[in-house]
């Protein structure tokens, strides 16, 4: 059987796994990114985990299908619940909200803390989710942000340890490697942000700003592009 192929996102997302590494796949859904690593040689072992019975009864399907049962082992599990300290160096988390993935983190601290590292691509709160990281005890390493279908995806890599900062907020909304790296990708999403912030005020110009709570959102909107323009106008690698 043919080797199988993953979106660019899911790509991403498997690409940073350190080789040789054991893996943890919590919310694997098919199981596509544990054959993937197997068959690229990246995993030695993967433990495929979800939530769901149907995902996870497709994912064996598939992991039989490609006869990797010996090296695949799936298993039912909310979030880190069934999982053994120890069975794992890296812990893959994606394709879920930023809040929910916040939450499979806090809920079993210790067994996060004990992953190597930890790949993980929140779709939401993202801000928010790397201001977690920071505060209990993970180190961002390594970051991508790619385009697919009209939507923005970013993948982090963070390990156990304190992350210094100066400029957490910036940081913490818009990652310290992408900030480092500034890919044409990212740049790019830094105008669309842009655009859509001044967009946002012109129509709270156009509505008037007597309201409390309109002047209020447009102030709040005004600080969030005076971030964005200083992100666009920094050199690479002042982080």
């Amino acid at each position: 059987m043919r080797d199988v192929a993953l979106s660019e996102r899911l790509k991403a997302v498997a690409d940073m796994v350190t080789v040789g590494n054991r893996v943890c796949d919590v919310g694997c859904d098919h199981g596509f990114v544990p054959i993937y690593l197997v068959q690229q040689g990246k995993s030695p072992r993967v433990l495929a985990m979800d939530l769901r019975e149907g995902p996870l009864r497709a994912a064996r399907e598939h992991v039989a299908a490609y006869g990797l049962c010996g090296q695949i082992e799936t298993r039912l599990s909310d979030g880190l619940h069934n999982y053994n300290i120890g069975e794992a160096d890296t812990l893959i988390c994606a394709g879920m909200g930023g809040g929910l993935m916040l939450r499979i983190l806090a809920q079993e601290s210790k067994k996060a803390a004990s992953f190597r590292e930890l790949i993980l691509q929140p779709q939401s709160e993202i801000e928010r989710f790397r201001r977690f990281l920071r505060e209990n005890g993970y180190k961002i390493l390594d970051e991508e942000i790619l385009l697919e279908e009209g939507k923005f995806y970013q993948v982090i890599r963070a390990v156990p340890g304190m992350e210094e900062c100066e400029l957490c907020k910036l940081t913490d909304r818009y990652g310290p490697v992408l900030l480092q790296k500034r890919t044409p990708v990212f740049l790019s999403f830094l105008e669309r942000e842009a655009f859509l912030y001044e967009e946002i005020l012109e129509n709270l110009r156009k509505q008037g700003l007597q309201e409390d709570k309109r002047r209020e959102r447009y102030e709040q909107v005004e600080v969030l592009l005076r971030d964005n323009v200083q992100v666009r106008h920094m050199q690479g690698g002042c982080f």
